[in-house]
Formats: structure tokens, sequence, C-alpha cells
């Protein structure tokens, strides 16, 4: 079981205060939803979470399984079980998926043993087009297969807590649904802990939120159950502001 603690985190962005006191607990096979209106803070919340330069900490903690997190680099995060998927993946020019995860996965002390066939496997589940795993990474991927094939590299790295950055922007209803389902999926084999930012709730049709924050002007103001996204449909931001 492994726990992400934010407590009080304050961060700003080219001089200006962005995130105001965020407070959020995150456990083993839990799903937290963060919505909010543009500008709210939810992708500086992701930022900070994976210590992105130019992001400045004011205030506050975080901790995985009771370890400080803002004291690492990006790179120490990770291993230590932090796992991003971007809304905008970058793109490796001259690295192929196989040798990123190789080196990841040594890294982290894991093994890297049939790691063709294992990366095979999870192509074929996500729907990833078996031909781009040797191409360079996302280079002239489309949006969707970017979204796949991040998907990809979290089952096979197995963080304890994952991270998704607006993973059905720019989806179509397939890759949404593939992307989704393996994330669902892998909350109960692998006992991943998940922290969705979204501004729709069509994404939990196929990732089942047990929590729902509404984030505003950089602090949540209202957390509840699946329901709170109902009523956000129905009602729009502008009741939480």
């Amino acid at each position: 079981m492994s726990t992400l603690e934010i407590r009080g985190l304050c961060a700003k962005v080219e001089g200006r205060q962005i995130l105001n006191g965020i407070d959020l607990t995150i456990r083993s096979g839990e799903v937290h939803a963060v919505m909010g209106p543009n500008g709210a803070g939810k992708s500086t919340l992701s930022a900070t979470l994976m210590g992105k330069p130019g992001y400045e900490v004011t205030a506050g903690t975080v901790t995985l399984d009771g370890v400080d997190v803002l004291s690492m680099p990006t790179w120490k995060r990770a291993r230590a079980g932090l796992h991003l998927i971007m809304q905008y993946p970058t793109e490796v020019p001259g690295v192929s998926i196989e040798e990123m995860l190789s080196e990841a996965l040594r890294a982290r002390g894991a093994s890297a043993d049939d790691l063709r066939a294992r990366v095979h496997g999870e192509a074929e589940r996500i729907g990833l087009d078996e031909s781009l795993i040797a191409r360079a990474i996302n280079v002239d991927f489309s949006g969707g297969e970017k979204k796949r094939n991040e998907t990809l590299q979290m089952s096979l790295l197995k963080p304890k807590i994952a991270v998704l950055d607006e993973l059905d922007s720019g989806l179509d209803i397939d890759a949404l649904r593939d992307c989704a389902r393996r994330v669902e999926d892998a909350t109960r084999e692998d006992a991943l802990g998940v922290l969705v930012i979204t501004h729709y709730s069509k994404l939990f049709e196929e990732l089942h939120p047990d929590f729902v924050h509404i984030l505003s002007r950089g602090k949540i103001v209202e957390s509840g159950g699946p329901e709170l996204a109902d009523r956000l449909e129905r009602e729009g931001y502008q009741s939480f502001a």
C-alpha cells in the first residue's frame, strides 16, 4: 500500500502564485479526479508534483510513503514511483520505446528480461500499432498514438502513483476507451493510485473515480464522489467559484 500526501501545497510560475494550498491524499488503487476551469491550476499541480523547471514551491509538503518528494529531482521522483502521462507528450528523436523502457527499468532495479515480448504484449492490449515500437518515441505519432504510447510506458514501469494530465485531450473515442480502460485495469492489477486531471466527465465512463475534486483559483473548493461530476455537468463551474 502506497500513499501520496499533498499538504498545503502552494506554487508559483514566473512570479505569479497559482496554487494556493492544495490538500490531497491518494492511496493505492484509488482514482482521484481533479476538475476545474481553465487557469484553475490543474496542469500546474501536475508539473509541480513532478518537479518541472520553472515551477517554484512556496509552501507545503508532498510525500510518497512518508518520503519527501519535493527535495528530489524529477528523475528520482520517477524512480520513487511517481509517473506523469503528459497532456502534450514529448518527442524523443533517436530513442525507441524499447530502449527507453530498458534504461528506465534498470534504473529502478527492475528486470528488463523479455522486454520485447512485454512491450509487444502491451502494445496489442492498448491498441498501439506494433510498427511504431521500433521508431523514435512519439516522432510523427498521431495524438492518439502518443497517448497510447504513454499509457503503455506506465503499464510496463508499474509506478505507485500515476498523474494523468488531461489523458483525454485530443483523443478519439477508441483511443480514449483503450487508454482509460488500461489505467482502470492497472488500479486493480497493480494497485496503481491515480490522480487524473480532466475537463470532462466522459472519461469516467471507462476510468471510474472514487473521488472528484473541484479546483478553482488554485484551491480545492469541493470534494465528493462521482456524483459531484454529474452536478458539475448540470451546473457548470460557476457554482464552485
